[in-house]
């Protein structure tokens, strides 16, 4: 195995984690501004509303996402055994 493989392993692996926490992390920045823009003009201080609105949020995106997400993270697993198995030989 060398340099070139671990690299291109390393950047497969930060693609795919940017990939799967993408669609819950852009769902909770404008979740979380929009909620805050609410707050904002309605002088609501209340710090679980927020909270409670994101989690709603990412468990939405999760169910709408959940199977592309578990597809491309079972892809880049055998793409790592595949890897795997031929070091191996």
């Amino acid at each position: 195995m060398d340099g070139s493989l671990v690299l291109h392993l390393a950047r497969r692996m930060m693609e795919t984690a940017l990939v799967l926490a993408g669609p819950a992390l852009l769902v909770t920045l404008v979740t979380g501004f929009l909620v805050a823009m609410i707050q904002a003009v309605t002088s609501i201080r209340d710090m679980s509303m927020g909270m409670v609105v994101k989690l709603a949020g990412v468990a939405v995106t999760l169910l709408v996402c959940g199977g592309w997400m578990l597809e491309v993270a079972s892809d880049f697993v055998m793409e790592i055994f595949n890897h795997m198995q031929s070091v191996g030989h």
